[in-house]
């Protein structure tokens, strides 16, 4: 059982106090670009710059960005519809809405994912000026807001794939979709729990050759700076475990409630990051613009960290796979963080466009980046 507390008496601590930080001015997302190092023969431009709270992003069929936000409960669609790299044309799809962070589309429809629950807006790519009414595909979900935000995708098999976060930091709760990887089909039917033990994730992909699906999840906190470790997780079967709250990284028994427990019980990561790095939106790429070498590689959104004495993460990171397995990771994107300390953006998800250039929304800054190359091959 878990100690729920009213969502205002969280206001006090860390992470929701970068939540809730106030967006930055225009010149200051513009200085923004100037601080990024990328790789030689990449550059970074504004792809939009009035997405207040830009979390997860999913693609339309004739080329619409849809964004979700989590604190100010709208939905976007952006549009660049003269192919210049700047999105023109910016659509409030909805308002008001319940910590709407994952979106996704399919056959013209989008998928919204609210704090309990999964609607529906279709017809979608006609109607940007005037969006119909939604439709309920879901409702069930819990409604504690701690972890509660969802990622939203279409899998492979066409059925939506989403989690429920635990609601806490560390607890073993009662409610057995809390800390759970479901799916369930686009009408809302079916719902399945596939795995268990997964203390939040907010970001997940599917192999391009194998289809195998990867996840990320945030580490519990409290344990100092440089443990627990966040983790890249792949599932590969129902009813796996990949051991939150009992143990993390795949080998370090939690001092709460690691008693009697053994790691060798619970699934592995792949990859295990830096602790409160904050791992969330990933993406494999599948594009032909980047080099060859980028090519099915996984690019990860970190977050960056709140609660650690001296902050790392806010970039994004590229991992590296040889043969099914991650073998490193290395910084593709950086200087969102300066040596004081202080973030100017915080990268979130990860959206792939037809021409194999990159799109990051940044939650802090309320903008969405567009990451090209434009180097020799």
């Amino acid at each position: 059982m878990f100690e729920a507390k009213p969502f205002n008496q969280f206001l006090a601590t860390g992470w929701l106090a970068i939540l809730l930080s106030s967006p930055l001015q225009a010149t200051e997302k513009s200085a923004i670009l100037d601080k990024i190092k990328l790789p030689k023969g990449f550059s970074i431009s504004l792809f939009a710059d009035n997405v207040p709270n830009a979390r997860s992003m999913a693609l339309g069929k004739d080329g619409a960005v849809f964004v979700g936000s989590l604190r100010n409960g709208n939905v976007y669609a952006l549009q660049d519809s003269d192919q210049d790299g700047t999105a023109e044309q910016r659509h409030i799809i909805a308002s008001g809405l319940n910590m709407p962070n994952g979106v996704a589309y399919k056959d013209g429809a989008l998928f919204v994912a609210e704090l309990n629950r999964i609607i529906r807006f279709d017809n979608i790519d006609q109607l940007l000026d005037n969006p119909p009414k939604a439709t309920v595909v879901y409702d069930q979900f819990p409604s504690e807001k701690r972890h509660g935000w969802k990622y939203l995708r279409f899998g492979p098999d066409n059925k939506l794939y989403t989690a429920v976060g635990a609601p806490c930091n560390i607890c073993l709760p009662t409610e057995e979709l809390f800390s759970s990887l479901l799916r369930l089909d686009s009408d809302g039917s079916d719902l399945e729990i596939l795995a268990r033990g997964i203390r939040n994730t907010v970001g997940f992909d599917w192999h391009p050759k194998t289809n195998s699906l990867y996840f990320t999840e945030n580490g519990r906190d409290m344990l100092g700076d440089d443990i627990p470790p966040d983790e890249l997780n792949k599932w590969t079967k129902k009813d796996q475990h990949f051991g939150y709250p009992f143990c993390h990284g795949g080998e370090l028994l939690d001092p709460e409630f690691g008693n009697s427990q053994q790691c060798n019980d619970y699934t592995p990561p792949v990859w295990k990051f830096k602790a409160h790095m904050a791992p969330l939106g990933i993406r494999f790429y599948r594009g032909q613009q980047f080099p060859k070498s980028y090519h099915n590689q996984l690019f990860v959104a970190q977050h960056g960290s709140w609660n650690r004495s001296i902050p790392h993460g806010y970039r994004i990171a590229l991992l590296t796979l040889k043969w099914g397995k991650v073998v490193s990771e290395q910084v593709f994107a950086e200087g969102w963080l300066d040596k004081q300390g202080k973030a100017a953006g915080r990268p979130v998800d990860i959206l792939e466009l037809a021409d194999g250039s990159l799109l990051v929304s940044d939650d802090l800054a309320g903008v969405i980046y567009k990451i090209s190359y434009t180097g020799v091959q």
